[in-house]
């Protein structure tokens, strides 16, 4: 039994070697198609991102329900993920990759963009999820919750930001954290699964966990959740749903995407049972008995879709939004032919089912993708927020006419080009001769040449050699993604000493 596990750990670390190596081969040689699915495939390794779409791109392009209408809020923000809406109309978003917070600041001028743009905090580990209770705004970082005086009515910060929850782990696959505060008065809080399909050893990992608002009576909520990224309450009955990602390497249209309503000491099946009531084909053997006590979805998303923030609408709900919530498709990375990519609405029926239907859609074409919806929030007028990590933009969607802005208020994205040589030039000769040594036996060590180097790949492996890091990273950057790379990139066990070493090897090339 052990060698069985041992050759399939293997496998799909070759299979993951190759998913990585195959973006820059069709960014160099493949046709537009392809290098879209390149980009893809960067944007979930290392948070690969584009241009955010001008104006004319999104009227022409982009589609709303009728009586909606979608433009640009915010443009050029970088790796942005989730938000959220102040009772003031502040907008505070989230960047993981960046370690800091962001505050854009409410439109007071009606021009339809914010008036400003801070950070509200930096030096964060990887912060996800946000929530304002009582006074503080609550942080999900990887590896901790944290908390800070907050005062809505002029979006300051009026005192130290503290963790009251810490040693949560962030190795692996699925690193992000989001938190919600609850009817009940405690905090919710998500953590993803190390992997694409195991057994974990971490009992936090895979879960649904609460604690209370000062970050005391820590306890697990539900269990059996690969990777539930969002999550909210329905205003009607106040039951708990969550998105969950289906497990990869099952075929393109297997298994399910999920939304989960989530029972407290639930269990939801993975890693043992897929979808409805499926048995796993890896970890599923033997496990009949499980069927018994595992809870189905209440509704199935499409394969790969990647459902990640959803929110309920609650404030001057058009016509036929009555109970609907938003989720937000980040869309499939490995799937052989594109899907998600968008917004939808699901709409709770009398008899208890869910109706998916369109909602902002565009972001993916023929042979590109625009956008990659990340979160969806609402402030208190009824407008509606979507962020897309990708293009790093936020739209606004309201019903009605959007108010016509100068896309010139929209800041351009900076490009900046950093030279090699003068970025290592902190290192001395000897320094520098000494990591790139070790660098160089730690790339051999962990077998990147496989699909790296051409002359070391296995034949009709595609293959396209790491080239121009310099123009997109700098050292540190290449050091931290080594870290916590998104899937489906290995985590290889390197310490800050070997982070940096091999950083630097790479980082002429």
């Amino acid at each position: 039994m052990k060698t069985f596990f041992k050759r399939l750990l293997l496998t799909l670390l070759v299979v993951l070697l190759i998913l990585i190596a195959t973006p820059f081969l069709f960014l160099q040689f493949g046709s537009e198609s392809s290098a879209t699915s390149a980009k893809m495939l960067l944007n979930a390794i290392a948070g690969y991102g584009i241009e955010s779409p001008p104006a004319e791109v999104v009227e022409q392009r982009y589609k709303v329900p009728e009586g909606f209408s979608v433009s640009v809020y915010a443009a050029s923000l970088g790796k942005i993920r989730f938000m959220h809406m102040t009772q003031q109309g502040d907008l505070i978003v989230s960047r993981p990759r960046s370690g800091d917070v962001l505050l854009l600041e409410r439109d007071r001028d009606g021009d339809g963009y914010p008036d400003g743009q801070r950070t509200l905090l930096e030096g964060l580990v990887k912060p996800h999820g946000l929530d304002i209770a009582d006074g503080w705004l609550y942080i999900a970082e990887s590896t901790a919750l944290g908390r800070v005086s907050f005062d809505e009515q002029d979006g300051q910060l009026t005192g130290e930001y503290q963790r009251i929850v810490e040693g949560l782990m962030d190795t692996g696959n699925h690193w992000t954290k989001t938190v919600g505060v609850g009817p009940d008065g405690w905090l919710y809080f998500t953590s993803g699964s190390t992997c694409n399909v195991c057994e974990e050893e971490d009992p936090q990992r895979a879960t649904m966990m609460r604690v209370k608002l000062d970050g005391s009576e820590l306890s697990i909520y539900a269990t059996g959740l690969r990777n539930s990224v969002g999550f909210d309450w329905a205003p009607w009955d106040q039951s708990l749903y969550a998105t969950d990602n289906g497990r990869d390497l099952l075929g393109d249209d297997f298994p399910p995407c999920e939304l989960n309503k989530i029972e407290q000491g639930g269990f939801y099946g993975w890693p043992y049972i897929n979808g409805f009531g499926e048995l796993d084909p890896d970890f599923g053997v033997g496990k009949d008995n499980l069927l018994n006590t595992s809870i189905s979805p209440a509704h199935g998303f499409k394969a790969h879709n990647a459902p990640l923030g959803i929110r309920f609408l609650r404030h001057n709900v058009a016509p036929g939004f009555e109970k609907t919530a938003l989720a937000a498709l980040h869309g499939s990375w490995n799937r052989s032919e594109r899907d998600g990519y968008k917004v939808v609405s699901l709409h709770w029926q009398e008899d208890g089912s869910i109706v998916e239907k369109d909602f902002l859609t565009g972001f993916l074409g023929k042979a590109d993708v625009t956008g990659r919806p990340a979160d969806v929030t609402e402030s208190s007028d009824g407008s509606i927020y979507i962020s897309d990590d990708y293009s790093g933009t936020i739209f606004r969607v309201v019903y009605g006419e959007q108010v016509k802005s100068s896309p010139a208020k929209i800041a351009a994205p900076v490009t900046v080009t950093i030279d090699p040589e003068q970025a290592l030039a902190i290192y001395s000769d000897e320094q520098r001769q000494s990591l790139q040594q070790q660098g160089e036996r730690l790339y051999q060590q962990y077998g990147c040449g496989n699909c790296h180097d051409p002359e070391r790949a296995t034949p009709m492996r595609p293959i396209r050699p790491l080239k121009d890091l310099a123009q997109r990273y700098t050292v540190t950057e290449i050091a931290d993604f080594f870290l916590a790379p998104t899937p489906p990139m290995p985590v290889f066990p390197l310490n800050e000493q070997q982070r940096e070493a091999l950083s630097v090897y790479l980082y002429p090339r």
